[in-house]
């Protein structure tokens, strides 16, 4: 079976692109799912990928990849500041579930400076722009160990003599 896994983005992040493009960059939130649809392709994942800026909609959507996805993806935008209903479902969740912010939120001003949905994360990826998405599916994989054998040993997170 294939590898499972559900991207979900929080409010405003339909904007990308537009918005604060000083923080958050030039590129637009289609352009990430194509990026991470390639990705996915490549390690043979069956990836979804959404988006809402109703934060009752994000639980439902994590509510619903239980037992029907084996990792989760998100980036709960302002949500990661406020949301205690946010930690309240991924807390329902036992795969892997990666936190990403585009911009590193420690960097930031005091408001988004810290995220209280990273407490129910496995991991949090900041500051690597739309990148941060691709290294957090195959951080996913590798959490799941099921990077391809056709994927480097390096990205597997070995070292060339097979230690981690």
């Amino acid at each position: 079976m294939a590898t499972r896994i559900m991207i979900l983005n929080g409010p405003n992040l339909n904007f990308l692109g537009i918005r604060e493009p000083h923080i958050y960059g030039s590129t637009a939130l289609g352009e990430i799912e194509a990026s991470c649809q390639e990705v996915a392709r490549f390690l043979s994942v069956s990836l979804s990928f959404h988006q809402s800026n109703i934060e009752g909609e994000l639980v439902g959507l994590i509510q619903s990849a239980y037992g029907k996805a084996d990792a989760i993806i998100m980036n709960p935008a302002a949500f990661s500041f406020t949301s205690i209903a946010l930690i309240d479902a991924l807390k329902t969740f036992d795969g892997p579930k990666i936190e990403v912010h585009i911009s590193n939120i420690h960097a930031r001003d005091e408001l988004h400076r810290y995220s209280i949905t990273s407490s129910a994360s496995t991991a949090v990826i900041c500051g690597l722009g739309p990148y941060g998405y691709i290294a957090a599916i195959l951080a996913a994989v590798q959490r799941l160990g099921r990077l391809p054998d056709a994927v480097p040993i390096a990205l597997k997170g070995l070292s060339p003599s097979g230690n981690a």
